[in-house]
């Protein structure tokens, strides 16, 4: 198949620095090097990281999701489910760009900081952490209704688009996951299984780089 032009465009520059804006990617980055400092810090004073562990976690599932997408591209040749072709300091997936991954770092503390102390405690009628997961599912899918919208974010399939039965795809898998992933991990007594769980979740989706990169010259295609 012909890849779309959002496809063609995401490729031409992908991961390669953009002379125009790359210079606010060293900002974002002490920005959120500056975050994970400060957890850290508290961390090895309470030593409790379920904040500092609840944000990989998020963006590790992040990263599965964007290796995926890269894949459904490189094996479908037409296009990702979602394909990030405008200005950006870097594009390092098809689908997934130096200023989202940012974002995700620092997305699952946010959710951390927002959990009440207590797990039991109902929210809505329901139970919190699962009412906190849904609020900011339904967040983040306005946010991407919005991208996409303004073209920041392309959906080439019909079953991935504003549509109410892709609005519910994109909630469902694109972002409830997420925050479960990161409620589950953040509510694990011992932090070695903690730990377990972010290593598993990051060494699936570098496995899957590894085994099919290559295929695709080598990640040139993803």
């Amino acid at each position: 198949m012909t890849p779309t032009p959002a496809s063609l465009e995401a490729l031409s520059n992908l991961r390669q620095l953009n002379q125009d804006t790359g210079w606010y990617i060293v900002t974002l980055l002490v920005i959120v090097m500056y975050i994970y400092g400060v957890e850290i810090k508290k961390a090895r004073e309470t030593n409790n990281w379920s904040t500092v562990l609840a944000g990989l976690t998020l963006l590790g599932l992040d990263f599965f999701n964007e290796t995926w997408n890269a894949l459904v591209f490189a094996f479908s040749g037409y296009s990702a489910f979602w394909t990030t072709p405008s200005a950006s300091g870097l594009k390092v997936l098809i689908g997934w760009n130096i200023e989202i991954i940012f974002m995700f770092a620092i997305s699952g503390i946010v959710f951390a900081k927002f959990l009440p102390d207590d797990k039991n405690k109902k929210m809505f009628g329901l139970p919190n952490r699962w009412a906190m997961a849904i609020g900011f599912a339904i967040f983040g899918v306005f946010v991407e209704c919005l991208l996409n919208i303004g073209n920041y974010l392309i959906w080439a399939y019909p079953w991935w688009n504003l549509s109410l039965g892709g609005i519910w795809l994109i909630f469902f898998i694109g972002y409830l996951p997420f925050f479960v992933g990161t409620f589950y991990v953040y509510d694990l007594p011992e932090t070695k299984d903690k730990i377990k769980v972010v290593v598993v979740i990051y060494g699936i989706s570098i496995i899957l780089l590894c085994i099919f990169g290559p295929l695709f010259g080598p990640l040139g295609l993803l």
